[in-house]
């Protein structure tokens, strides 16, 4: 895997390369340098090699040096916004909570079992054979198909991909902004799923979990539009049914609906 640290706008891995984003470009945080440690980690556990590049030869160094001495950084702490990425309101990824999106047929599965599962499980098919699926835009390795993936709680990501989900493409911007088809979004406290015994952190996704998490045990809120309330209200599982909110859509496009949900989280007192 090919690592380019970058004054991009937004950290995004595709095609084999991860477009490594820093929120205050040339300078590089202890964070961000525990990020692309944990990620040199987790690749190397799976047998790919990590290759870095960036024009700052200042950076080269810092991460040179941390890559020689890993200890340095092993006690840096998560920001509570990160602010490699600024496209929704925030400006910046804000760490109280994690969310897995998924489309209302994906989500109706998921309510009816309870669980959340990793591609592996819910498909019942190998790493090897996914990476093939027309879905794997990315060009994500088989081992992620192993594991459920988790954005921060205000990242349009999620949203993003259930449209890309829905009409077999890359949406447009006019697209997300007026044909928007919000997605089910599952809200988890970022310090409760990291108890998780399948959490991992891959140095790229905030949080990923092995096969399979029963919601019951995590969930912090599903989040539905009210106008799908009546295709999933029976679905819900009494275990979890006080934790369902649904919310007018009302024809918002992927940054004020993604806002919108965040907001309206960040009032439930749970």
């Amino acid at each position: 895997m090919k690592v380019e640290i970058t004054n991009k706008e937004i950290t995004i891995q595709w095609n084999g390369v991860y477009y490594f984003a820093l929120s205050d470009y040339p300078n590089i945080s202890p964070w961000e340098l525990k990020k692309l440690i944990t990620f040199m980690d987790y690749e190397k556990r799976h047998g790919r090699e990590t290759e870095i590049s960036c024009e700052n030869e200042s950076i080269l160094t810092a991460v040179n040096t941390v890559i020689e001495n890993p200890k340095r950084v092993e006690n840096a702490t998560l920001p509570t916004k990160i602010t490699e990425c600024t496209y929704c309101k925030q400006n910046g990824c804000l760490t109280d909570f994690t969310c897995h999106t998924a489309t209302m047929g994906a989500s109706k599965k998921i309510l009816k079992i309870g669980k959340l599962l990793s591609a592996v499980k819910a498909f019942n098919k190998s790493g090897i054979e996914l990476v093939k699926d027309s879905r794997n835009a990315a060009g994500d390795p088989p081992d992620y198909f192993e594991y459920i993936m988790f954005t921060w709680g205000n990242c349009t990501a999620g949203y993003r991909l259930v449209m890309e989900r829905n009409l077999g493409r890359n949406p447009t911007d006019d697209e997300l902004e007026n044909k928007l088809v919000p997605g089910i979004r599952f809200y988890f406290k970022y310090n409760d799923i990291i108890k998780h015994s399948g959490y991992v952190f891959d140095g790229y996704h905030p949080v990923k979990i092995k096969d399979e998490l029963i919601l019951s045990d995590y969930l912090y809120a599903c989040i539905i539009p009210h106008e799908y309330k009546d295709e999933f209200e029976q679905l819900i599982p009494l275990n979890i049914a006080n934790k369902v909110h649904y919310i007018p859509h009302g024809g918002q496009g992927l940054r004020d609906w993604s806002n919108t949900v965040y907001e309206y989280i960040c009032t439930l007192q749970v």
